[in-house]
């Protein structure tokens, strides 16, 4: 059966429920949960997997702190031996993703009748390829359904909600799999492709009227400027924005078609939602769901107010694919706790991007790093849609969708080079290129920074 199932609302209704136990929890409550259920996970992938029995050799009764990182290379490696379900092999689950984009298949129908697939963008190298079964999809899902709640969106948003999705459609995104999933009769879900042409997602979105409306902030801010210019006309009572960073221009922009700020929400593939915004506009990490540990370079704790060069994620409800301090390179800053919305939960402040959004360009023998916020802080008051740097041996080119007629080129160039002589880098050529949209992934995305060739 497509869509949400008796089964799997049943199990989603349940999490709910208990779920929202835990945000009365303190901080001596919310830690001893975490080291419960660490043991508990660590005890299951020892027991059930090759891979992290071999690993773990040693430091089966060591401090979390203790075990080694891994990475999404080495787990889809030894993904045979990583899984927990001995039935399960890479070889099969590609086999399975594939026959899923050829046949343009459903990716809510679980496949072989119990496990929900999805596969990872690949933007961070070799693309990965997660499991989960009928318990751990009902935990995905609920991790999301968490997000309004915790927003104090529930009083605004009339029942059944009319949900739009405009992110990716592409069967193995997780993205797609959850907007599969979630459309039913309680959320009636309009699916859109964030790489679409504007007027036929404004047509369908006109025409749906949603009441909650969640993207690519790539894709929800130039449907901002269809809103202002009055070719979309729909009030939804809620934006989320996820899987790409939030900037600044374009949540003012979308606060100004549509009333007020989007929430934001942190979350990826490998998983599902980590931190979302209460009804105070703070993001709050998943405590109960999930372990975050902002690191140096050399895997060094960072303290609070810190911003890390990647983070360690422990997935406390992760069981077919257990995911115990797995490294992602996003960049992510925690502040402690204290909110006035009364929750304990872990504040995070700020997800910066990733370290593969951080151009390195040569000044003489040195290389220096360029963070897209460079970019962010150069256009900011440029009146674009959105924006991409294309880095090519000879130089960068910026690319600005919906830039009117006339517009000072000259003056954002130098208004580019002169943020980049802020950051060190004199020297290198920048080109100004109008284009109507930005380029996307196959799955939808649109990357701040990419390669010539990408």
């Amino acid at each position: 059966m497509s869509g949400l199932d008796a089964e799997l609302l049943a199990r989603l209704l349940a999490l709910r429920a208990a779920w929202r136990l835990h945000e009365r929890w303190s901080p001596a409550r919310i830690a001893a949960h975490q080291t419960e259920a660490f043991e508990r996970l660590r005890a299951y992938a020892v027991g059930h997997s090759a891979f992290y029995r071999r690993r773990y050799a040693g430091l089966e009764h060591a401090p979390l702190s203790a075990l080694p990182p891994v990475t999404k290379a080495e787990l889809m490696e030894h993904f045979d031996e990583a899984v927990t379900a001995p039935s399960l092999r890479l070889a099969d689950v590609e086999a399975h993703l594939r026959e899923l984009v050829e046949n343009d298949g459903d990716p809510s129908v679980p496949w072989r009748g119990r496990w929900w697939v999805a596969a990872s963008a690949g933007t961070t190298g070799r693309r990965g390829v997660f499991v989960w079964d009928h318990r751990e999809w009902a935990s995905v899902i609920a991790s999301y359904t968490r997000i309004p709640s915790w927003a104090g969106l529930p009083g605004l948003i009339r029942r059944p909600a009319r949900v739009a999705i405009v992110t990716s459609r592409w069967p193995t995104h997780q993205s797609a799999v959850l907007s599969a999933t979630f459309n039913s009769l309680l959320f009636p879900t309009l699916r859109l492709d964030a790489g679409d042409p504007p007027d036929r997602t404004v047509g369908r979105l006109n025409a749906f009227r949603p009441d909650l409306l969640i993207g690519y902030p790539s894709a929800l801010w130039p449907l901002a400027a269809e809103q202002l210019s009055g070719r979309l006309q729909i009030a939804p009572r809620a934006v989320l924005s996820a899987s790409e960073v939030l900037g600044s221009r374009a949540a003012r922009e979308m606060a100004a078609a549509w009333g007020s700020e989007p929430f934001d929400v942190y979350g990826t593939t490998e998983t599902a939602g980590i931190a979302s915004m209460c009804s105070a506009r703070r993001k709050h990490v998943y405590e109960d769901l999930v372990i975050v540990e902002p690191v140096d370079a050399d895997y060094r704790p960072v303290p609070h107010g810190v911003t890390g060069d990647r983070i360690l994620v422990t997935v406390l409800f992760s069981r077919t694919l257990p995911l115990i301090r797995y490294e992602m390179s996003d960049e992510v800053r925690l502040d402690g706790r204290g909110c006035p919305c009364g929750r304990s939960f872990e504040l995070l402040s700020k997800v910066e991007g990733r370290a593969e959004e951080v151009l390195h360009l040569r000044v003489g023998e040195t290389e220096v790093p360029v963070h897209p916020n460079v970019f962010h802080a150069a256009l900011e008051d440029a009146p674009v849609t959105g924006w991409q740097v294309v880095q090519r041996p000879e130089g960068l080119d910026v690319l600005l969708a919906g830039l009117p007629l006339g517009t000072d080129l000259r003056a954002l160039r130098d208004r580019v080079m002169l943020g980049l002589a802020g950051a060190g880098v004199v020297g290198t050529p920048v080109n100004i290129i109008p284009v109507h949209e930005i380029q996307r992934t196959a799955l939808g995305k649109a990357p701040l920074v990419k390669a010539a060739g990408d």
